[in-house]
């Protein structure tokens, strides 16, 4: 079965939580799932293969940044520009639409890989913290994401 990397973008730990139970979701259904708390842009890239497929999970930060775990990999992305035309992937953005920057990490992450050649497989999801349920929503989400791999 295909394996799919979790690429986690999290501050307070809730898109690290989220993350996990989307994992548990997809190993369930039959996928294999390896985790990146920290996403290393070196070894992300050197792994990337024909069947290489990334779901993100991303939450904005203070000015709408991306959260501290994935800030070095995003700026990584946006610097060296990788041609990334053999990757599949899929966006959660995270937020709370109080703030006029309401994922908007997530968008960036969604907007930077399709302009690096990546094949989004799905509409990405934004998760709104203060009146979703961000298990649900994403997990309803993610049924969708299943079928289109």
């Amino acid at each position: 079965m295909q394996t799919i990397n979790i690429l986690v973008a999290t501050t307070s730990g809730n898109t690290e939580y989220l993350a996990d139970q989307l994992a548990n979701e997809l190993q369930q259904a039959g996928f294999t799932t390896t985790m990146h708390y920290e996403p290393d842009y070196s070894d992300l890239m050197e792994s990337l293969t024909d069947n290489s497929i990334w779901l993100c999970c991303v939450a904005s930060h203070g000015a709408g940044d991306y959260a501290d775990s994935m800030l070095d990999f995003a700026e990584e992305l946006h610097t060296h520009k990788p041609n990334l035309s053999t990757l599949k992937y899929g966006v959660i953005a995270v937020g709370d639409s109080c703030y006029d920057t309401f994922c908007s990490a997530g968008r960036d992450c969604d907007a930077m890989l399709a302009i690096l050649g990546a094949k989004r497989l799905i509409t990405h999801l934004e998760i709104d913290m203060s009146q979703d349920d961000p298990d649900e929503k994403s997990s309803t989400w993610l049924q969708s994401f299943i079928k289109s791999l």
